[in-house]
């Protein structure tokens, strides 16, 4: 690969350069309601009024209710709330709230004038970031907590740890690579003390490594996310206590009549540093099998581990939906336009080298017949109960950061989930499994303020979670006409070229592609 192209591809694909500095926008900070001090003390009060309020976890609706918001806390929510004089009133009839939504697996495009606001105007107020291949994403994390950087509340991961040989090429993603149990200990201190809020693991760890790194995380207080290693099934995964399983590829092993055979093949597929073609397509075969022989008795065992064990899944539909079908996926054009013309190219390319060279047409039937199985895989987890998180894998083609969460709602939806799981799974779910549920996943007082309002009843049609009147993240509100402001400036930021700084920072530590 020449330099240029990697110049192309670090600057521009899924989990590029992020570039630190920076605040709000003048536009969209003037856009912001900005409550005015309310006659009960210094603290400005907002009320939020004849609202219908959605409890995603029992899916009630209040009809008729006050939100009382000071500061960023809800301070009172109910009929006929007694509001406080000078508060600043918002006239809500006709309009449903929920809690904020959250996309647990991103892996976040361009500079901090895409992303952050793409993910707040589409009514996501929390993301999962699952490869902190560069410091400046502990920085947006850092800088959208102290107030100073307009975004969404951001758990970050650290640098994906893989096994030798790693399925990624350095040039597109940079990763840590151990070798062994000590390799893998000085991989996880390493990563605490870069700042990460958990540890990332992948697909190809060894069984001593990945024990090592289980071991050393929970002796510096990090919890393990991230693949079922190769080596392992899933329910050696869940009882080692990584904490949640990205996609349905390894869950699919183990539910197979013939896993222990399967598992074998798995563990001999030979792949060299970087090729990661060779990985995905062997695997192809691998998983139809896997897919043929499924058997309810292995479904129910493993996935009641899973259940016991409160391991979350991270089914990632249309990740899933994009790579099983790349011959009938593409951009929507409603939102092409909040992305760069070097992100397009790069998902292309991308889509041509990673996921389409080289394969035959059973490859590509299999393929879409995969599809197929994953949705009903989807329905196999909420039938036993596995605890669900809602992610896109934003990054991969061809997503669009925000806007692919509506997405993945409606994949489970369609994979059999009511409105309100697909709804508890981006809301309840994450703040109970980032331990944040006191604050975090509903409407009630004591919570922080971190709502979403919407023209519709989502849970009549899960596609009304699009239909977004305005957002509240930490008790600030975000307008309609601020959130139109908001998308109109990433509209315009990314027919920008890249900076000389962007640049620069794309040739040392940016990412060509995502990490799954």
């Amino acid at each position: 690969m020449n330099s240029s192209r990697r110049q192309f591809l670090a600057r521009t694909a899924a989990g590029a350069a992020v570039i630190a500095g920076g605040s709000f926008t003048a536009t969209t900070a003037s856009a912001l309601v900005k409550p005015s001090v309310s006659s009960l003390g210094t603290t400005p009060i907002t009320a939020l009024t004849n609202a219908t309020v959605i409890d995603v976890a029992t899916g009630r609706r209040d009809r008729n209710q006050t939100v009382l918001i000071s500061g960023d806390r809800i301070i009172g929510v109910g009929r006929n709330l007694p509001v406080p004089r000078g508060t600043v009133r918002i006239d809500l009839t006709g309009k449903f709230v929920i809690p904020g939504l959250a996309d647990m697996h991103v892996h976040s495009l361009g500079d901090e004038r895409v992303s952050p606001p793409l993910y707040l105007a589409n009514g996501l107020t929390m993301v999962r970031e699952m490869a902190g291949t560069d410091p400046a994403l502990y920085d947006w994390r850092d800088r959208i907590a102290a107030g100073t950087l307009l975004g969404p509340r951001m758990v970050v991961a650290s640098q994906i740890i893989d096994g030798d040989p790693t399925l990624w090429d350095p040039n597109l993603l940079h990763v840590l690579v151990v070798e062994d149990a000590a390799a893998a200990r000085a991989a996880v201190r390493q990563v605490k003390a870069e700042g990460a809020d958990f540890v990332k693991v992948y697909s190809r760890l060894s069984r001593p490594a990945y024990a090592a790194i289980l071991d050393e995380a929970r002796r510096v207080g990090l919890t393990v996310h991230g693949h079922g290693p190769d080596e392992l099934s899933s329910k050696e995964v869940s009882n080692a206590g990584q904490h949640s399983i990205e996609h349905i590829h390894s869950l699919g092993l183990s539910v197979s009549t013939r896993e222990a055979e399967v598992r074998r093949m798995v563990r001999a597929i030979s792949v060299k540093t970087g090729d990661y073609n060779a990985w995905f397509r062997q695997m192809h075969p691998i998983e139809w099998i896997a897919a043929n022989t499924f058997s309810p008795s292995r479904a129910a065992d493993v996935l009641g581990t899973l259940r016991r064990n409160r391991t979350r899944v991270t089914p990632t539909l249309t990740m899933h939906n994009v790579l099983d079908r790349p011959d009938y996926t593409a951009l929507d054009p409603a939102t092409t336009k909040y992305l760069s013309a070097d992100s397009i190219g790069t998902y292309d390319y991308v889509m041509e080298n990673l996921y389409k060279a080289n394969r035959t047409a059973e490859e590509i039937s299999h393929q879409r017949q995969m599809w197929e199985w994953r949705q009903r895989f989807a329905h196999e987890l909420l039938a036993h109960d596995v605890p669900i998180l809602a992610g896109t894998d934003t990054g991969t083609p061809y997503s669009v950061p925000g806007f692919a969460l509506h997405d993945e709602l409606e994949h489970l939806v369609q994979a059999g989930a009511t409105p309100r799981q697909a709804l508890h799974a981006a809301t309840v779910e994450p703040a109970r499994f980032l331990g944040l549920g006191n604050d975090l996943g509903s409407v009630e007082p004591r919570k922080i303020a971190d709502l979403v309002v919407l023209e519709a009843d989502p849970l009549k049609d899960i596609r009304n979670t699009r239909r977004i009147h305005s957002v509240v993240t930490r008790g600030r509100v975000i307008s309609p006409a601020a959130r139109q402001s908001m998308l109109a400036d990433v509209e315009a930021a990314v027919q920008e070229p890249p900076s000389a700084a962007a640049i620069a920072a794309s040739g040392c530590c940016g990412t060509g592609v995502n990490g799954h």
